[in-house]
């Protein structure tokens, strides 16, 4: 199982960008999809995430800016960034807990490699 986090960037204040993680692999089901992200000195966060139906919950630092999206049939996570802030500048990685076949005992958590987004000021 491999997780492929797409669509970091530069912005500027106030500007918007889209991170995408695709799910590849052999996957019987996916459970909860997730965004963290660690900025520069900082331990790794928890930013947004979504039940496989699709109830979301989010940081407070980001409520109201970010959404967090998944297709169950295409084996995505998205996460929409608005109003992006100097704060916001992190890599920021996917998850996901996965059941790889019907036999497993238990689930497994995997991560992507990561996705630059710094937010200029």
């Amino acid at each position: 199982v491999q997780l492929q986090a797409s669509g970091g960037g530069l912005v500027q204040t106030g500007g918007s960008l889209t991170l995408s993680c695709a799910v590849s692999g052999s996957v019987f089901s996916i459970n909860f999809m997730a965004w963290y992200r660690q900025a520069p000195g900082k331990e790794r966060e928890l930013v947004a995430d979504i039940t496989s139906r699709s109830i979301a919950t989010y940081a407070s630092s980001v409520k109201g800016r970010f959404t967090i999206s998944r297709d169950n049939a295409k084996k995505t996570v998205s996460l929409q960034m608005n109003s992006l802030k100097p704060e916001d500048t992190a890599v920021y990685y996917c998850a996901a807990n996965i059941w790889t076949r019907a036999s497993d005992t238990s689930s497994q958590d995997y991560w992507g490699q990561g996705t630059q987004v710094t937010v200029s000021s």
